[in-house]
């Protein structure tokens, strides 16, 4: 009779669903019931994440299993990425862009039947500073929101939606414009801009369903800026995306790159990578690793 297969499993138990006991024990019975057992590693911060994350590298598991949201996986995908092994995703988030961009299934049964079937793909990655991030990257105006935010959270006591709605007011009110020399594949522009946004491959920015990616393993980053200032005018640039209008607008630029250079007159710059914002110093050098991370994903369906 063969062994049962074991997975163990990255849990992030502060992100979306998943991480009460009968979470747990949910994600437990789903396993078992497609024929595998779930190592359960339970985490609470970033930190206890690539721990673990490090430690079943170290143990040459085959398929490494994140559970949580983007943050999570950006964590566990950085340190499986270039190691040989897989990354199994478990979407246990709020958002989930890279699970539905990869056209997982969002249901726990069904993820985890995904994950045991273990049909494997290889997909680009971005680089910027030697940290790996599976959906984006970004300065300015992003990263301000997040702090903010936060910062609502911290002291008022706010959810997340309730303390991201008045950090955006706060923000968009007195932004700073940011003077950015840009190096793309070695050709220089200088820009004046309240973002930078920098995309693991080229997102969809027009129409329902703008934010989202058709393909994960076309080589490039992709860049999307704006001149527009101002809580109107930004405000109106995100409706005119929505109505799939955004390409009449002669100040918004969308570019793209295998590599790229962002210097700016500061020593440091927060920026953010799949949500989680960190300090890092100037020059910005982002890359693209093309098909850097295996990943299971569903197996083709008939043709």
């Amino acid at each position: 009779m063969p062994a049962v297969r074991t997975f163990p499993v990255i849990i992030n138990t502060v992100a979306g669903n998943g991480h009460t006991r009968d979470g747990l024990e949910a994600i437990r019975a789903a396993f078992a019931a497609a024929g595998a057992r779930a190592d359960i590693r339970a985490a609470r911060s970033g930190a206890e994440i690539a721990g673990l994350a490090e430690r079943a590298v170290e143990e040459r598991q085959p398929v490494i299993v994140a559970g949580g949201g983007d943050g999570t996986l950006n964590t566990v995908a950085g340190i499986v990425a270039g190691s040989g092994l897989a990354l199994g995703v478990l979407p246990l988030g709020t958002l989930n862009h890279f699970a539905k961009d990869l056209g997982l299934p969002l249901a726990v049964e069904e993820a985890v039947a995904t994950i045991v079937a273990n049909h494997q793909a290889e997909v680009d990655v971005g680089e910027v500073n030697g940290r790996v991030f599976v959906n984006n990257s970004s300065l300015g105006l992003y990263p301000s929101l997040v702090i903010a935010r936060e910062r609502q959270r911290r002291r008022l006591g706010r959810g997340k939606w309730h303390a991201f709605f008045w950090a955006t007011l706060t923000v968009l009110r007195r932004h700073p414009m940011l003077d950015v020399r840009l190096v793309l594949d070695g050709v220089p522009q200088e820009r004046r801009t309240p973002f930078v946004f920098i995309g693991n491959n080229e997102y969809r920015v027009e129409g329902l369903e703008v934010g989202s990616r058709e393909r994960l393993d076309a080589g490039v980053l992709s860049v999307y800026l704006t001149r527009r200032h101002g809580r109107r005018a930004l405000l109106g640039l995100a409706l005119r995306a929505l109505v799939g209008r955004l390409h009449e607008t002669h100040d918004f630029e969308a570019l793209s790159a295998h590599s790229i250079r962002i210097a700016t007159r500061h020593k440091t710059l927060h920026v953010a990578t799949d949500g989680e914002v960190t300090r890092m110093r100037t020059p910005l050098e982002y890359r693209i690793r093309p098909r850097g991370l295996r990943i299971v994903v569903p197996a083709p369906g008939p043709a």
